[in-house]
């Protein structure tokens, strides 16, 4: 029997949670140990992942199979793609540095009013996430896949509602009951797309009979499960919704301001750097793949959606106030584009989607995290209250800026790449769309050079003139990440061979071609040589 890798990459950081959780109370540094012991575990099973699927062998390897109820067609499937091997890697590489961010996030504070919970809690809770997200990439049984696609949103209320940001303005009570509300309206609106999605996945089994996603494609492709045109494109809708919520595309969204700028900063790259991911990746292997003829069918409302989500989402982050609100607002925007590279339907823009994916978590926990650390320093989200921060902090504002510059694409970064792809592979199929998504790139570097300047130059305010820079366990959790974003920009070639005959298939799944190009390069070359 061959070694269950994808279950025990899922499995470690599961057991380190409940282990980190049953550490007592007055041992704080332990538990804090103990969980990144079990995320930097994780991270090398992911990495041996990465080294053993090969990316020109079949669609899912690493496959394990087993019956779990049988009564129903229920089976304990994985198997990994190109583009679930990448996100799984990005998911095992961010949580270490997540962890590490939060170091003090969840130390009891010494007012009577404080509701804070264990610090062992708190990363049990990060742990636990990233096992549920690990197998929502592993899974191939669909109802496998919606158990912990759902199961993901308790934790997550919790680390929002429980572990909140400190820098609030108001009483404790205030802070609290923002908090509250921030992470009701979380599992509420996720909720609400998961019921639905329920229903469609019920659904699905009346039609084809099991939950396998690879016997649907393969009984789908072979022309033995012919499925009704409407009974199609009913399913689709209620798989797209719960996705669209999770993802988040206009106008399903307003959650994720909330979310974010009530949690610390840590659990905010947690939910929209990880968590995020699992709908826009949903989208490609149960959207594509189950229901090709209704996805082509909804393309076009859903391009519209997603040019709203990046014009709106970036009109919105460049009047914002709150420092982690606007990141929030150009999450928004950068999902907007990741959705539009995956409906583009060609193999640039669904490449460039996945890339969009890595690249944007990379690049928004980078500036998260240095936001979170200049936060702290001054116990205040609002933009207005700082200035002048790089004469006095010039490591954390030269972290800042970099992670900033990466949020707007800037050559050389590893987003440009990925937003470039998106825009190419938009462009060959809907020009026009594809022309008025560039608009999004103007509007990222205004917001992005204006929370620069006005935090970052100018004089410096009295309340910042004593703030101390990146200390070292600071510095360690950026540096890599700037790297990443470095390395992956100039060298994206690591990436693009392990996702792009992932996206072939996807392509095949709706049948779908890239363009021609309008002029024939091969036969210009020729007359050229002659």
């Amino acid at each position: 029997m061959n070694f269950p890798l994808l279950t025990v990459t899922a499995a470690v950081p599961a057991v380190g949670a409940i282990l980190t959780a049953a550490v007592p109370a007055t041992r704080r540094t332990a538990a804090k140990w103990l969980a990144l012991f079990f995320s930097l575990a994780t991270l090398a099973l992911a990495v041996l992942v990465a080294v053993r699927f090969d990316p020109g062998g079949d669609r899912y390897q690493l496959t394990e199979s087993r019956s779990w109820i049988a009564d129903f067609g229920v089976r304990y499937e994985l198997g990994v793609d190109g583009i679930g091997v990448v996100l799984i890697g990005l998911t095992a590489l961010l949580i270490p540095f997540v962890i590490a961010a939060g170091w003090h996030d969840a130390d009891p504070l010494e007012t009577k009013s404080s509701r804070w919970r264990p610090t062992q809690g708190f990363f049990a809770l990060i742990l636990l996430v990233e096992a549920m997200v690990i197998i929502s990439f592993e899974a191939t049984d669909v109802f496998l896949f919606y158990i912990f696609f759902e199961a993901m949103l308790i934790p997550m209320y919790f680390l929002i509602g429980g572990f909140g940001d400190r820098a609030h303005s108001g009483s404790d009570e205030n802070a609290a009951a923002q908090r509250s509300y921030a992470a009701v309206k979380f599992l509420l609106y996720n909720l609400a797309g998961g019921l639905i999605m329920l229903a469609a996945v019920i659904g699905l089994y009346v039609v084809a009979g099991n939950f396998s996603l690879q016997e649907i494609t393969a009984a789908r492709a072979a022309g033995t499960l012919d499925m009704a045109t409407n009974t199609e494109r009913l399913l689709f809708l209620g798989f797209f919704f719960a996705f669209a919520v999770k993802a988040p595309l206009w106008p399903l969204h307003t959650w994720l301001p909330n979310a974010m700028g009530e949690s610390t900063a840590p659990v905010a790259v947690l939910i929209t750097a990880v968590v995020d991911k699992v709908g826009t990746f949903a989208m490609l292997r149960f959207c594509l793949g189950l229901f090709p003829e209704a996805s082509k069918w909804a393309t076009p409302v859903i391009l519209v959606l997603a040019l709203i989500s990046i014009i709106y989402g970036a009109l919105v982050a460049v009047g914002q106030r709150d420092i982690k609100r606007l990141v929030a607002y150009a999450s928004i925007s950068h999902f907007g584009f990741i959705i539009l590279g995956i409906f583009a339907m060609t193999s640039q823009g669904q490449s460039g989607a996945t890339l969009y994916m890595v690249n944007h978590g990379l690049s928004t926990a980078a500036l998260m995290l240095v936001a979170g650390f200049l936060i702290s320093r001054r116990g205040s989200r609002l933009i207005a209250d700082y200035g002048g921060v790089q004469k006095v902090a010039p490591v954390l504002a030269g972290t800042f800026l970099i992670g900033g510059l990466a949020t707007l694409s800037l050559p050389g970064l590893a987003p440009f790449v990925s937003e470039f792809l998106v825009l190419v592979g938009t462009f060959a199929r809907y020009p026009v769309v594809g022309i008025i998504a560039t608009i999004g790139i103007v509007l990222a570097a205004l917001y992005t050079l204006v929370l620069y300047q006005r935090t970052m130059t100018g004089p410096v305010k009295e309340e910042v003139r004593t703030m101390p820079d990146l200390r070292l366990r600071e510095v360690l959790v950026v540096a890599p990440l700037i790297a990443l974003l470095i390395g992956l920009g100039v060298y994206p070639k690591v990436l693009t061979d392990i996702v792009n005959p992932a996206v072939e298939y996807t392509m095949s799944d709706v049948k779908q071609t890239d363009p021609k190009p309008e002029v024939d390069v091969e036969a210009k070359n020729g007359e050229a040589a002659k």
